[in-house]
């Protein structure tokens, strides 16, 4: 690379791309979407494996639109029934390769953003790979098996059995039909699949470290593998088009780590009220990425989430990210930018991505418009030590793939003791739990880390409690610091008679946050559907909002709530918006609502 690395980081502007990149942190010039019509099949009889389906074109002769599960009538199937394996074969044209910049001595990566369950991946009749985990992106080193000029097919298997409550699934029904707070399952390929050529030795991740008390970033650079020769490195920063920093070594190992100086660095800090973005390009012998960083540290006091050491009250609302037409799929790339842009509007600063995996895209939009939000996975419904295998192997990858987002700050492998039923009196349980939490901090320790949101707390960095009672009195009642500290305590009852904290190893003195209550269903016509209170007209909907909120706003102790939630979703019809996230009322009385932070409390404990 001629061009100064900072330089071309001020040219690019990476943190202001359109948003349709399927991993935005890590953006190479050219790549290629594979997304769109491709050959599909069910196989219900199990028998693709032994009948060499990924030989047989005639076997997968319907047609769905990519990345839309056959589930939904996005895709074009629209069949609800429990299909527990379905093949795909997706053309890889010659124009694809070409606009992804492939060329001898590359090496061409296929992406997929996530395929549930189990995936087998066969390139021009070769086996490519496999990938276990329906939340978690992979990619796959497919050059090896590409045969002749073309064209050239992926066919894809898909094992996803709809019944294994093992199966980290989230929000997926185990059942035939949705109910509850179960909706519809997403079988196989439901996020982007994508192509992009690569040098042999290549970048494969970028960490940056933003300490608050310096000016200054420290790049953590992670190859593919180790080079067999030292490679040169380059890496610039931009902000808003002004060069900011560069920085020059050697990468020799796996692993390389640079320190750059940033002038004025206190000045471009990332958080709500200024959610300020610093470009990044990196260079490593061949390769050539662009990203972007946010500049802030994460911490805590007994009583609040801090960035840079000051306090932040959270105002979070609860996001199924769930699409009547397309279900777990976002509808479109602008869908989502609409999404993170409809939660600022409503007056939240913040977003608990519930029960999944967050889309990167979402991310990024979160990214540019300085939203605080709870990563989360789907849980299993079991507790076995499969279900503890999957579970753990899934969720490492998900935080590596989703850890260079600053949006992100505070990591939730477990919720509400899905799939870990019975804590308090289980010991293994409990362990299980804290083990995750303790592997989330391994992998990124400059986040908190829940190991159980909402109930039955073993090891976390955050108390948080979910508590949907619909009297606005006894909310205010319970949250009042003196009346809390008897509950916040080892082996005592909370809300809904739960404890909140299990064993002494838990601490105590940390930010507690109440992070689900409200689900207030406005259902005028009284038709089907349901929420944790039902209101019949428009006004009584607006004040019993107001009404719970300015209970918990009253708090003393309190940092910080999610609200339940931003939408309705399949039969839980308890959102701010309808499915089609139009709101229930107007947007600048829900504003007015849940845009305030609390008053400080005239005198500690009132």
């Amino acid at each position: 690379m001629r061009e100064d690395p900072a330089e071309l980081a001020a040219r690019l502007r990476p943190s202001r791309q359109d948003g349709d990149h399927p991993r935005p942190v890590l953006v190479r010039p050219q790549w290629a979407p594979l997304d769109g019509p491709a050959g599909f099949a069910t196989d219900d009889e199990g028998v693709g494996l032994d009948e060499r389906w990924w030989e047989r074109p005639e076997r997968l002769d319907r047609t769905i639109t990519l990345p839309f599960p056959p589930e939904s009538r996005a895709s074009g199937i629209a069949d609800e029934r429990p299909h527990p394996v379905v093949w795909y074969r997706i053309a890889l044209p010659a124009e694809r390769l070409a606009a992804a910049g492939h060329r001898p001595g590359r090496r061409l990566l296929l992406h997929f953003g996530g395929v549930d369950y189990h995936a087998i991946v066969w390139v021009d009749g070769v086996e490519a790979g496999s990938h276990e985990g329906g939340q978690s992106p992979f990619a796959l080193d497919v050059t090896d098996a590409l045969t002749g000029g073309g064209p050239h097919t992926v066919v894809v298997r898909a094992w996803d059995d709809p019944y294994d409550r093992s199966q980290p699934r989230g929000k997926q029904t185990w059942r035939d039909e949705p109910a509850g707070i179960w909706y519809q399952r997403s079988t196989g390929i439901w996020r982007p699949v994508w192509i992009e050529s690569v040098p042999p030795v290549h970048v494969r991740r970028i960490l940056w470290r933003t300490p608050a008390a310096e000016e200054a970033v420290t790049a953590v650079i992670e190859l593919n593998r180790r080079p067999r020769r030292p490679l040169p490195l380059r890496l610039g920063l931009a902000h808003r088009g002004r060069p900011l920093a560069r920085a020059s070594a050697v990468a020799r190992e796996r692993i390389t780590t640079v320190r750059l100086t940033v002038p004025g660095g206190a000045g471009l800090r990332w958080g709500p009220e200024h959610p300020e973005l610093v470009d990044a390009v990196v260079a490593v012998g061949d390769d050539l990425v662009s990203s972007y960083l946010g500049l802030r540290e994460i911490g805590r006091t007994p009583r609040a989430l801090t960035l840079d050491g000051r306090p932040v009250y959270l105002r979070q609302v609860l996001e199924q990210c769930y699409w009547p037409d397309s279900l777990f799929s976002a509808p479109s790339a602008r869908a989502l930018a609409d999404e993170a842009e409809l939660v600022l509007r409503l007056g939240f600063n913040g977003m608990r991505i519930h029960q999944q995996s967050a889309d990167p895209r979402l991310l990024h939009w979160a990214d540019r418009l300085g939203l605080l939000v709870f990563g989360e996975i789907g849980a299993a419904h079991d507790f076995d030590s499969e279900a503890v295998r999957r579970l753990r192997r899934e969720w490492a990858q998900v935080v590596r793939a989703n850890q260079g987002h600053p949006s992100i700050v505070c990591w939730v492998p477990v919720n509400e003791s899905w799939g870990f039923p019975d804590i308090p009196r289980r010991p293994e349980q409990a362990r299980a739990a804290a083990a995750l939490a303790r592997l989330t901090r391994s992998i990124d320790p400059s986040r908190p880390a829940l190991s159980n949101d909402g109930w039955h707390h073993v090891d976390s960095d955050l108390l948080t409690v979910h508590d949907y009672d619909v009297n606005p009195a006894r909310l205010r009642l319970r949250y009042r610091g003196r009346q809390m500290e008897r509950w916040i305590a080892p082996g005592v009852l909370g809300p809904a008679r739960a404890f909140v904290v299990v064993g002494s190893d838990q601490p105590v003195d940390l930010p507690v946050l109440l992070d689900e209550f409200g689900g207030v269903d406005f259902r005028p016509d009284g038709g089907r559907g349901w929420g944790y209170s039902t209101v019949r007209t428009r006004g009584r909907f607006v004040r019993r909002i107001g009404e719970l909120v300015a209970a918990v706003r009253a708090s003393d102790a309190l940092g910080g709530y999610c609200w339940t939630q931003l939408t309705d979703t399949g039969q839980e019809t308890n959102g701010l918006c309808d499915e089609n996230r139009r709101p229930k009322a107007p947007v600048q009385e829900l504003a007015a609502i849940f845009g305030q932070d609390p008053q400080p409390p005239t005198r500690a404990g009132n």
